[in-house]
């Protein structure tokens, strides 16, 4: 039986997310070196408003929380992260040094708010399968960009634009549509452009064969060749995710101790949706010590 860590992306941030991290002030002091002063501000109301400020603080909190799982014990046997999220899955998993992940993800989200400063975003829909989903979405200039569970589906596309998608869907039935705090229309053929200049970024970076299997959440499929792992990570903001894929995937791995990193539940709430064989639980509201039970639980 395996262990899988999960990456949470835009939408679960919150002001103060930085604060009281496990061995915080040694992994800010190494984040201060590559990112200088701007490293204080990160997690104000003001720099989350920005997508940069906002992809940088989940890079660090789940590589903060997920060091803290393993130096007590708690070994991911796969890692995979929703969209941003798999930036900190990868330098968990060794195939990425965590300064060029600064770097990138630093890049990764001023690619992203230049190309759609306002207007933009994403709106999860939930209640409606995805068929019946594309056929309201006809002609509205829209795109799929999450598939998160089999009756929960993150659209994208220009705020207005989603509005009236989202209340066709509520008239025909969905149980609920939300605004995302993501202020970018990701995972769809509008970030093609961006997506590509950071995979020329990634020219310069050396990746590794990861030590554990790195399971992409754009296509659902485990990764080990480094250079795969880099595309990977370059174009999954153009790239619908396929969670309820990954999920399954890791399933059929013979994983069955999801343990999601910090901040929010969010993943652990799909996993549960996706079919979930085992446990999963969220670093959010469990301890340490919890996850250390539930492990050695799953080895005996």
């Amino acid at each position: 039986m395996k262990i899988l860590f999960t990456f949470p992306g835009q939408g679960t941030q919150r002001p103060g997310m930085l604060r009281n991290l496990p061995d915080g002030d040694a992994l800010l002091a190494s984040v201060r070196s590559v990112l200088g002063d701007e490293t204080d501000r990160l997690d104000s109301v003001e720099a989350l408003r920005h997508t940069r400020a906002v992809q940088l603080c989940l890079l660090i909190v789940g590589v903060a929380w997920a060091r803290e799982l393993i130096a007590n014990g708690v070994k991911p046997d796969i890692v995979s992260g929703l969209s941003i999220g798999a930036y900190p899955a990868a330098v968990v998993a060794g195939a990425l040094d965590f300064s060029d992940a600064l770097r990138l993800v630093a890049l990764r989200g001023d690619l992203m708010e230049r190309a759609y400063p306002q207007g933009y975003g994403l709106t999860a829909i939930s209640g409606l399968t995805l068929g019946r989903l594309e056929t309201l979405m006809a002609g509205s200039n829209t795109f799929i960009a999450n598939i998160n569970a089999e009756t929960q589906t993150v659209i994208a596309g220009r705020d207005e634009d989603m509005a009236a998608v989202a209340q066709k869907a509520l008239d025909a039935g969905a149980s609920k549509a939300t605004r995302l705090a993501v202020s970018v229309p990701s995972h769809c053929a509008l970030l093609d452009k961006p997506a590509a200049e950071l995979a020329s970024a990634f020219a310069s970076v050396s990746l590794s064969r990861p030590a554990c299997a790195y399971l992409s959440g754009s296509t659902g499929r485990v990764i080990w060749e480094p250079d795969k792992i880099a595309e990977d990570l370059a174009f999954n903001m153009a790239r619908t995710v396929q969670w309820s894929d990954a999920i399954t995937a890791a399933n059929q791995r013979d994983a069955r101790l999801a343990i999601e990193m910090p901040p929010g539940n969010v993943l652990t709430g799909l996993t549960h949706q996706a079919g979930w064989q085992g446990e999963a639980i969220c670093m959010e509201r469990n301890s340490v010590e919890v996850a250390r039970h539930l492990a050695r639980r799953l080895s005996q």
